[in-house]
């Protein structure tokens, strides 16, 4: 007589919590779900990251001039004239960047926004248009169609998908909400039952010498897990773009105050002139009154009542240190400055948030950070899609009968 014993392949598993199945299921849902949206969204972050160093070696020319520290610039809005003719004449300096650095061509910008309603993010933009100048010459040494622009392409796939803000951020928005959410149940599936030198190796070293499957789980567990504080950072800051209501409550958080900042809004006198240009001698107060900015941002006034802004970035790269100051439109008088000293914590962070998120805050180190984590990202979806794709597919063994 034969004694039959059947086998149940799953008999000696041990059960899951519910907690823990609740957490799988959203892991693999949510991560389905979303995959090729963050696939793209995380491949653009990955070639935004060194653009300024790739521009710059891409457009050397027009970028940097010969250095002469000792010649004078041209009045600032003589060169705004010259920028305009250098494009036809029939459009308008909206912004410009001016530079301590003498090796540094001035930037001159020219914006016209296009149709509201269009669907994709070139529907929305009539001309976005650069000029870069000498400026003690007047020398224009390039221009660029921004709209058009490779990088600017690439930033407005991250930012929305090339559609249109208001249905592309929104879209990439929740997909990066979701994403947060999937780090969270990703660790939550990665953390060892027990901590025990078997375990510590599965967690966090991969078995390159393994099998294909077992490659590919590691590369999704491991790589993931190391890389999960830097993306959840650069999750977190571009759902401060995606979601006032979020960007509200980091404000809240960080300022430790419900009360919103103040806002500072001046207009200008139209009942004063004088006989110099009220730019230029906007210009002269701001470079005086922020001799450690190594860039000055300016911005032409609009309107009867509008003002003349500047806005001093110290540091070459990095935006979050800025001292902003108005002035009257007709007369070059300072109406208002605003130091980053005195802005409140939440305003601090939430003008930290670009540079953050680029990894500019932490200058190259943190740029090869984001880069990294970055391509991490966009790997995760496709190695857990083939996790998912080979449990799916693969037989269920018959129990063996001895």
């Amino acid at each position: 007589m034969l004694n039959k014993r059947i086998r149940h392949p799953h008999k000696n598993k041990s059960k899951k919590s519910l907690f823990r199945r609740i957490s799988d299921w959203l892991h693999l849902w949510l991560g389905i779900s979303s995959g090729l949206i963050i696939i793209i969204v995380a491949l653009t972050g990955c070639i935004y990251a060194f653009q300024v160093e790739i521009s710059q070696w891409l457009y050397k020319d027009q970028i940097f001039i010969q250095a002469n520290p000792s010649a004078k610039t041209l009045p600032l809005s003589q060169l705004v004239q010259k920028a305009e003719q250098a494009l036809g004449g029939q459009k308008k300096v909206n912004f410009l960047t001016t530079y301590r650095d003498p090796s540094r061509a001035w930037e001159f910008y020219t914006y016209k926004p296009g149709d509201e309603k269009a669907l994709t993010y070139f529907g929305t933009i009539d001309y976005f248009d650069l000029v870069f100048m000498d400026p003690h010459s007047g020398k224009v040494t390039g221009i660029q169609d921004g709209k058009y622009n490779f990088f600017n392409i690439v930033k407005y796939l991250h930012w929305s998908l090339l559609l249109n803000d208001k249905y592309g951020q929104q879209i990439v928005g929740w997909a990066t909400f979701i994403f947060v959410i999937i780090l969270i149940t990703g660790l939550i599936h990665w953390w060892p039952k027990k901590w025990n030198k078997t375990n510590r190796d599965k967690s966090f070293k991969v078995k390159w010498k393994a099998g294909f499957k077992r490659l590919n789980y590691d590369l999704h567990n491991v790589p993931g897990f190391y890389a999960m504080l830097i993306s959840l950072v650069l999750a977190l800051s571009g759902m401060v773009w995606a979601f006032q209501w979020f960007q509200n409550t980091v404000y809240v958080i960080a300022s430790g105050s419900f009360s919103p900042p103040a806002n500072d809004s001046f207009k200008s006198d139209s009942t004063k002139t004088i006989s110099a240009n009220p730019f230029d001698v906007a210009f002269e107060q701001a470079k005086q009154a922020m001799p450690k900015a190594d860039r000055i941002g300016m911005s032409p006034a609009s309107g009867a009542e509008g003002v003349i802004y500047a806005n001093g970035y110290q540091g070459k790269e990095v935006f979050y240190r800025t001292d902003g100051l108005q002035f009257d439109r007709y007369t070059g008088k300072l109406l208002h400055r605003k130091n980053y000293e005195d802005k409140n914590g939440g305003e601090k962070l939430i003008s930290m948030n670009y540079d953050i998120h680029v990894g500019a805050i932490l200058g190259l180190p943190g740029k090869i950070m984001a880069f990294s984590a970055s391509l991490i990202i966009a790997t995760l979806p496709v190695t857990g899609f083939i996790i998912w794709w080979g449990k799916r597919k693969k037989k269920k063994k018959p129990s063996p009968v001895l």
